[in-house]
């Protein structure tokens, strides 16, 4: 049986359907998918799941709205690609924080082109934690992931050599304060060590022996002294402010950033502990020196394929919504 979600606004029900799917697609933490849609006759909510934040790596629910950002990015991007207006609206609801947005599709427009190679790039856009290949990423495609960032009204630092083995060192002590937190390490084995039958969480495969955390990043790195080795491309996605509104953004700027990336040819991972951990995080502001908040850090670089990770079915992510099979 088919689920198909009933008709919202100029989409059809197989429309729906179709941006729907592509919206589940997005990057979330651990592949929590904290997202949930409602379909009403003329808009598309898009709501944090409560029940799929990280008590321990997650307390305030950052990532989660990071997460739902990149779902709404890659829901409006899904919508434009099929002739429509995605018209959008930010936190609609004072009284209900979980509401972050509802998408209108309306009146018909030509698709961009630039949107449509986005929308293309969807279903291939991986997260790769594998080391990347020593390939220089040529100036002008930074310069290219840095004005998809502030389309989605967020900024991008990138980080010189000096910060680069700056951060090295941060990373490497943020890492061992997670570690030193038993909670953290039962939720970090509970999420990524799973075997090939999940709907969420990153099972092993998607990881093809790579460590799912960043301990194999500092390898990458390299040591202080050693300048020969070409640095990977780090980025970061910051905010002037840290509400949870500037989260939203972000997040949206994060998945424009990561398709951008992967029509490029381009693969993309993270870089967490430095934004995770909150002593870390603070430090990594201040050694970017630019005045804004990280919220993301990526590396950008050059890979190989790797299989995509589970997604939940889709009636797992419905709320209220009248479906036909």
């Amino acid at each position: 049986m088919t689920l198909q979600v009933t008709r919202v606004g100029r989409l059809n029900s197989d429309q729906v359907n179709s941006v729907l799917r592509s919206a589940m697609l997005a990057p979330s933490i651990h592949n929590t998918q904290p997202w949930l849609f409602r379909c009403t006759g003329s808009g598309i909510e898009l709501h944090a799941d409560p029940r799929r934040i990280l008590p321990v790596t997650d307390p305030d629910g950052r990532e989660l709205v990071l997460s739902c950002g990149a779902a709404l990015f890659t829901l409006r991007t899904a919508i434009h690609a099929l002739g429509f207006h995605p018209a959008t609206t930010l936190m609609p609801s004072r009284a209900d924080p979980d509401l972050l947005a509802v998408v209108r599709p309306l009146a018909d427009r030509t698709p961009d082109p630039k949107v449509t190679r986005l929308a293309r790039a969807i279903p291939r856009r991986r997260t790769n934690r594998r080391p990347f290949l020593p390939t220089p990423i040529p100036r002008s495609t930074l310069t290219t992931l840095r004005h998809a960032t502030e389309l989605e009204h967020a900024w991008m630092p990138s980080l010189d050599a000096e910060q680069c083995l700056l951060l090295r060192d941060l990373t490497a002590r943020a890492h061992l304060d997670q570690l030193a937190d038993p909670a953290f390490v039962a939720e970090l084995v509970r999420w990524t060590r799973l075997g090939g039958h999940v709907r969420a969480g990153v099972p092993a495969y998607a990881t093809d022996g790579s460590p799912a955390d960043e301990s194999w990043l500092l390898e990458e790195f390299g040591t202080p002294g050693d300048r020969a080795r070409p640095l990977p491309l780090v980025v970061a996605i910051g905010s002037f402010s840290d509400g949870r509104l500037d989260r939203l953004q972000a997040g949206q700027a994060l998945q424009r950033v990561l398709l951008t990336a992967t029509s490029a040819g381009l693969d993309t991972s993270f870089i967490s502990p430095p934004v995770r951990v909150p002593s870390a995080r603070a430090e990594f502001r201040r050694l970017l020196g630019c005045g804004v908040w990280p919220q993301v850090l990526l590396r950008v670089g050059y890979g190989s394929p790797l299989p995509w990770t589970p997604r939940r079915p889709l009636e797992d992510v419905l709320l209220d919504t009248l479906v036909s099979a």
